[in-house]
């Protein structure tokens, strides 16, 4: 089955070498009239001319929910709708999977927001996951390094046995690893939070999150004991402030640790890029997010993924 990308601007970088290093027929949305993709009260316009010709085969539309999440997903809903079946044979080659929309997350917008901490609160990342599969019939969902990979909700079933969700997580922690591990032989590789460790198997400090934004680094003697004399490359999943790094960086520090390198798939706000980059030693970031300081490509991960899941 022919695999067609359906790219929005924020991942209009990744879409772009998909193209031409890896053969992936790309479509780009059109702009207005006026020749651009917004209107002068900021709104976001979306043309995908070729939608009526897109009634057989798959559809993956690749998005990165940075660094407009919420412009984003409005854009991203609307190349979905667009993208829905339409006539008699749109609605019967979908109903016959000869037409597959999929969706692809560099990175997912509100992936912290992974639960209800507090009463009044709600879970926005299993929401959009919902209405994704639920509303516009999204057959699978790609996600590079999901903040919630481990949450229980993400693994419910229907009365068939079948998982509701059907998530594939697409992990850039062994490319992270690899590249640093070249720069420094023998690297120590932990992580700062318990989440962390359940995704990537690897021991660390406790990080004690109280809700979606406030953490709290804690260490024990073993902990202590493992980081002094070595060179630490820290590995998380996503950055924001960079308070809880920073904050394992001197824990790290305080115990003996020679150096730290940090280890990031996604770099969500420059200001926490920015300590990073002062704090550690060195920063090896992917580009999931469209950041200056990215320096490691998951365009062939993103392509090995896709091409892994064909027809499946």
């Amino acid at each position: 089955m022919k695999t067609i990308i359906v790219s929005t601007d924020s991942a209009r970088h990744i879409a772009e070498k998909l193209a031409t290093d890896y053969g992936f027929p790309v479509i780009f949305p059109g702009k207005n009239r006026e020749g651009k993709r917004r209107f002068p009260d900021g709104e976001i316009y979306v043309k995908i001319p070729e939608a009526d010709f897109l009634l057989l085969g798959r559809i993956v539309v690749l998005h990165s929910g940075a660094p407009n999440p919420n412009d984003g997903l409005a854009e991203l809903e609307m190349i979905l709708e667009i993208l829905q079946p339409k006539g008699f044979w749109g609605k019967v080659f979908s109903f016959l999977r000869l037409r597959k929309l999929e969706t692809f997350f560099l990175y997912i917008p509100h992936g912290k927001q992974d639960q209800a901490f507090i009463e009044g609160e709600t879970n926005a990342a299993e929401n959009l996951i919902r209405k994704l599969v639920k509303y516009y019939k999204v057959r699978k969902v790609y996600i590079i390094d999901a903040h919630f990979s481990e949450r229980v909700w993400l693994r419910k079933k229907n009365w068939l046995g079948r998982r509701i969700y059907p998530v594939i997580n697409a992990s850039a922690v062994d490319l992270l690893k690899e590249t640093a591990s070249q720069d420094y032989p023998g690297l120590a590789l932990l992580t700062p939070d318990y989440g962390g460790q359940k995704r990537t198997g690897l021991e660390g400090t406790k990080k004690k999150r109280s809700d979606s934004y406030t953490t709290e680094i804690q260490s024990d003697e073993r902990f202590r004991s493992f980081v002094k004399d070595k060179i630490i490359g820290a590995i998380d999943d996503l950055l924001q402030t960079g308070g809880a790094l920073v904050n394992f960086y001197d824990e790290c520090i305080k115990y003996g640790a020679l150096k730290l390198v940090a280890l990031l798939t996604h770099g969500v706000i420059p200001k926490g890029i920015a300590r990073i980059v002062q704090k550690y030693s060195k920063l090896y970031l992917t580009n999931t997010i469209r950041r200056k300081e990215a320096n490691i490509d998951v365009t062939a991960l993103v392509a090995q993924t896709l091409r892994q899941r064909r027809g499946r």
